[in-house]
């Protein structure tokens, strides 16, 4: 193997990494943020059964960055031709595309995270005052607010990354 050669896999490697990366890290946010909303909305469904509609959105809020990134990571394997055929990929623009996937992969992984705690204190007050289930959805998407901001900001460096 060549030294280009070596250097052209080093840059398909730095994409891919970006794109697990940006996959994993949501997903680990995703699972924790939904398991803690699921814990707290299980507590009330034992005494309750009836509000599961009312708590079914709160538990399900925390589980869209783990899709962020997978959109991130899919766009990536498209664009840098892993899904298309091309196996080459300049090392700058392996570090593009890995630098591009960071915004969504610690922004899923910590918003997820903190829209679960958030989604738990809004189970709570559901299972105290079901009428206010609307109050506890918009105190939840507050953080995701903050996701789709990491979300856009990767899905637009990876979509004007320039091909090489």
């Amino acid at each position: 193997m060549t030294f280009s050669e070596f250097l052209s896999n080093c840059g398909m490697f730095f994409a891919i990494a970006g794109a697990a990366l940006a996959v994993i890290l949501s997903g680990i946010g995703s699972a924790k943020g939904v398991g803690i909303a699921s814990q707290a909305a299980s507590g009330v469904l034992v005494e309750d059964p009836s509000k599961f509609g009312k708590l079914l959105v709160l538990q399900l809020l925390p589980g869209t960055q783990g899709l962020y990134g997978f959109v991130v990571g899919f766009l990536v394997l498209v664009f840098t031709g892993v899904l298309g055929g091309t196996t080459t990929l300049s090392i700058e623009s392996g570090l593009m595309y890995f630098g591009a996937c960071m915004p969504v992969a610690f922004g899923g992984l910590f918003s997820a995270i903190s829209q679960g705690k958030v989604a738990a204190s809004g189970i709570s007050l559901v299972a105290k005052r079901p009428g206010e289930s609307g109050k506890a959805i918009v105190s939840a998407t507050l953080v995701e607010f903050y996701a789709l901001l990491a979300f856009v900001v990767s899905i637009l460096a990876v979509v004007f990354i320039p091909a090489q």
